[in-house]
């Protein structure tokens, strides 16, 4: 299937496994040209690896503030361009309600839900017309999934403002 991806420039975070990973995939299948991220350099250098050509990698945390201009600085310059991120992040610390430490929350916060509103809204002032933000989230947006009581609460905010930037951006 031709989906029109030939030379499009994306990153996808969370990249280095899972459903980041799968969606890196069936991106490269397609001719695009993925910048692939993930926390450790030594998994990002291994999927870059296993990608092949067109993959490109850069080891990135979206806890920092700095991160979303790094990814979309990285895949300017390896690809002179960008046309879409795919935000994919992984799943915070299991638990159930009265399980979960404040610290754990902030964590997650930080890497579930801030992280993601940070690369997605600094690439909502670069993309052009045609530009794609993408989230990969999780079940639990419908339906709380038992002994992820973190997820479950992070999740749906997540998909939430996946709406709001899709109504203030799309129009």
């Amino acid at each position: 299937m031709d989906l029109g991806l030939k030379d499009r420039v994306y990153v996808v975070t969370g990249a280095t496994r899972g459903l980041g990973r799968a969606s890196a995939e069936a991106l490269l299948a397609e001719g695009a040209r993925v910048l692939v991220t993930g926390r450790e350099e030594t998994s990002v250098a291994e999927a870059v690896a296993a990608l092949g050509e067109g993959a490109a990698g850069l080891a990135a945390d979206n806890t920092d503030p700095g991160t979303p201009a790094r990814l979309i600085a990285e895949a300017r310059a390896r690809f002179g361009g960008l046309d879409g991120v795919l935000i994919s992040v992984g799943g915070p610390a299991p638990g159930f309600a009265a399980d979960n430490s404040d610290e754990q929350w902030a964590a997650a916060f930080d890497t579930v839900f801030l992280g993601a509103v940070r690369l997605a809204r600094a690439a909502a002032e670069t993309l052009t017309e045609g530009g794609v933000i993408g989230f990969v989230l999780s079940g639990s947006v419908h339906e709380p999934i038992p002994g992820l009581t973190i997820s479950n609460g992070l999740r749906p905010g997540l998909a939430g403002f996946a709406k709001s930037l899709a109504n203030d951006l799309g129009p």
